[in-house]
């Protein structure tokens, strides 16, 4: 019994140096029946590699909203039609809500109201884009996890008597004062001085609204007291604003999550009247979302790739069929000195097999490059995961040994004594 696998394996050793004699007989051939490997592969790691940096920001970002919080956003209009409709009915959030949502939500950890400004004017003026402020309650720094890089976040004395001093994001603390430290140092935002006593840790960001959050680089903020923010700095389209625009609340435990945000959602609705000036964001919801939109996203994906690695199945499939018809007499040949139809099989399905792997090794490497140079020139984010080249690998082999395998069985079925005397 021992014999039997080792006969096997002896008798396996001439066909796989046979294989690689006739890909080195053909090398032009044999490079380009393996393009459609390598260009397939490369395709599926280079598009999974995309689609999962892209998954991973968003992720990244809802996780940082925080999985036992609820988040209230005003849904504020510019068109005075359209708020002169919505003010018959609603007064827009006002700290009345926050009191509200206090006093009946059960197990709030922490809760604090939001009033964002874009400032008309800024000293010194800011390198890039004009950072936004936003004016909540010292609790804000517990709800969103903003860690402090240098400095301290406000506390509720200064809170209550509407100092005015200020935490910078990290865009924003750059674009003041460069790589200087800005702690103690005085930014005027419209007319009021305020003194910056921290500056928060980089957080991560996205392009566009997200779920009903507007979008907004999170490292490019101004942190004040809500007090400050509303006594001190003006408005000039205070008009067409609500009294505050976010409400931030925190639950003890994640269990009390779904349901506060339901229950919030009910508060508001009976005292705007139906109004629909608001959006309900709850992260958990959205995160348990978001990671099945990107299973689903990762299996189209494929899909897509795979097309290339179907065309090059096509293209192996044609050139074995083509390598047939040349090495007729050499099967008429084999089989006539006792080789059977199986052997035949084999062989070819080896050489098959052979362009398959060294496309797909030569394909990963380029889809690794290709992502790597995404990255790179376009600035995207992208991550090469072992799944998706596990999948890019497993996929073009087997579609290599199925194309392959008609050519193979074609081969195995020629009359011996025709080959024999085929021209």
């Amino acid at each position: 019994m021992t014999d039997a696998p080792r006969r096997r394996k002896i008798a396996f050793m001439p066909e796989l140096r046979q294989g690689f004699d006739n890909l080195r007989a053909h090398k032009l051939r044999s490079a380009l029946t393996m393009l459609g490997m390598i260009f397939g592969v490369a395709a599926v790691i280079a598009m999974l590699s995309i689609g999962a940096g892209a998954q991973q920001q968003v992720i990244a970002f809802i996780q940082q909203l925080g999985v036992r919080n609820v988040i209230v956003e005003a849904r504020e209009s510019t068109d005075s039609t359209a708020l002169t409709r919505v003010r018959k009915l609603s007064a827009g959030l006002s700290f009345r809500d926050v009191r509200m949502i206090e006093s009946s939500v059960k197990g709030i950890a922490a809760i604090t109201a939001r009033k964002r400004f874009v400032p008309a004017k800024l000293l010194p003026k800011p390198y890039g884009d004009t950072p936004v402020v936003y004016g909540v309650a010292p609790s804000y720094q517990t709800i969103a996890s903003l860690g402090l890089a240098s400095g301290r976040f406000f506390i509720k004395a200064e809170a209550e008597a509407a100092a005015p001093v200020a935490v910078l994001g990290q865009a924003a603390a750059a674009g003041f004062f460069g790589a200087e430290n800005p702690v103690d140092r005085f930014v005027k935002v419209n007319d009021t001085w305020y003194r910056v006593i921290g500056v928060s840790r980089p957080l991560a960001a996205i392009q566009g609204d997200t779920a009903g959050l507007p979008a907004q680089d999170q490292n490019n903020l101004i942190y004040v007291p809500i007090k400050s923010a509303i006594l001190r700095i003006e408005d000039a389209r205070a008009y067409y604003k609500d009294e505050i625009d976010g409400v931030y609340i925190s639950m003890q435990s994640e269990d009390q999550v779904a349901a506060s945000g339901v229950l919030v959602r009910g508060l508001l609705d009976a005292t705007h009247n139906g109004a629909g000036d608001f959006n309900i964001i709850v992260p958990a919801e959205l995160l348990a979302q978001q990671q099945r939109t990107k299973r689903l996203f990762e299996f189209v994906m494929v899909a897509i790739a795979s097309i290339s690695l179907l065309v090059g199945g096509i293209g192996i499939m044609n050139i074995m069929l083509a390598s047939v018809m040349e090495r007729t007499r050499e099967i008429g040949v084999r089989r006539a000195v006792g080789a059977r139809k199986v052997d035949v099989i084999r062989q070819f399905l080896i050489e098959t097999t052979l362009i398959t792997v060294t496309g797909g090794l030569a394909g990963t490497i380029v889809g690794v490059a290709l992502s790597r140079m995404i990255a790179y020139f376009a600035g995207w984010s992208t991550i090469v995961t072992v799944s998706s080249v596990v999948i890019a690998s497993v996929v073009s082999v087997t579609v290599g040994i199925v194309f392959g395998l008609y050519p193979a069985v074609r081969a195995a079925r020629l009359d011996p004594v025709t080959s024999l005397h085929y021209e």
